[in-house]
């Protein structure tokens, strides 16, 4: 578990670079949406609160299905990058704040969705705070992506890890995608949400050799190694791939839905507001 100051510098630095955050993070298929939307049990016009939208990789999905989704986002370059990929969806909108702070309206939503935003709530509040956001019944949703590699991956996504090792990159290779498997609510979940479903998504997105770097050079991972490493780093993967011509790449990624539903009989009006606590 990351400590609370190193947690809170990484996730405020996806601001840093809104415009290649947007570009060429991956979505998830249309199908995860799909699929999100009718196990949720939702219907247009039902009220959706987001965690931590990014530049709307989720948010816009749920928009075009007929969601009225307010979305949190701590990074103010990204916020406005996800109002503008927004502004055809007058039914969505995004409030610049973190989740931890922010003050929800009265009326109760029918679910709150994160995508690969959860791990960077503050722990006291990752569940307690979506649980208090429903009424008994409503759905929290939990989707993610995780990178993998196939064993028939092109062999740069091989040789690439040299790189990696070169410069101390905490964590461990990509496993193939059959090995990742369903995403499950934890035991300090329990207590607020029963989980009903957990699907698994496999899916491919072709970068090029620039969009690839751009994407390295917005992972957390990457930032932590701090200035001097990570252009090291940086430079290392972007030399390999001139020297292969700067090829398009295949990246492979499972994308992760798990859903549950609000626990307990006590409505809001029973409940109190979560306090932020002390943030570092």
């Amino acid at each position: 578990m990351q400590d609370d100051g190193k947690r809170h510098g990484l996730r405020a630095g996806f601001d840093e670079a809104a415009e290649a955050y947007q570009r060429t993070r991956p979505v998830c298929p249309p199908q995860m949406f799909d699929d999100l939307v009718s196990l949720a049990g939702l219907a247009p016009g039902d009220r959706v609160a987001e965690i931590g939208c990014g530049t709307g990789q989720a948010t816009v999905p749920l928009a075009e299905r007929g969601m009225v989704v307010t979305a949190v986002e701590l990074g103010a370059e990204l916020a406005a990058v996800a109002r503008r990929r927004l502004a055809g969806f007058p039914s969505a909108g995004v409030l610049t704040t973190s989740f931890e702070d922010w003050q929800p309206p009265a009326d109760p939503f029918d679910a709150v969705v994160a995508f690969n935003s959860l791990h960077w709530v503050d722990p006291h509040l990752r569940y307690s705070k979506p649980s208090w956001l429903l009424e008994p019944g409503g759905a929290m949703v939990v989707g993610g992506c995780r990178w993998a590699r196939p064993s028939g991956a092109e062999r740069f996504w091989t040789d690439v890890q040299r790189d990696y090792l070169a410069v101390g990159y905490a964590g461990s290779p990509p496993p193939p995608p059959e090995q990742i498997g369903q995403w499950h609510f934890p035991a300090e979940a329990r207590a607020f949400f029963e989980e009903v479903a957990c699907l698994r998504y496999p899916f491919h997105v072709v970068y090029s050799a620039g969009d690839y770097l751009a994407n390295l050079a917005s992972q957390s991972g990457t930032r932590a190694l701090g200035k001097a490493r990570s252009t090291e780093f940086l430079g290392r993967v972007q030399d390999r791939l001139e020297s292969l011509g700067s090829p398009q790449l295949t990246a492979t990624f499972v994308g992760l839905l798990t859903i549950g539903r609000r626990t307990g009989k006590a409505g809001r009006a029973a409940t109190r507001l979560p306090s932020p606590g002390n943030r570092s």
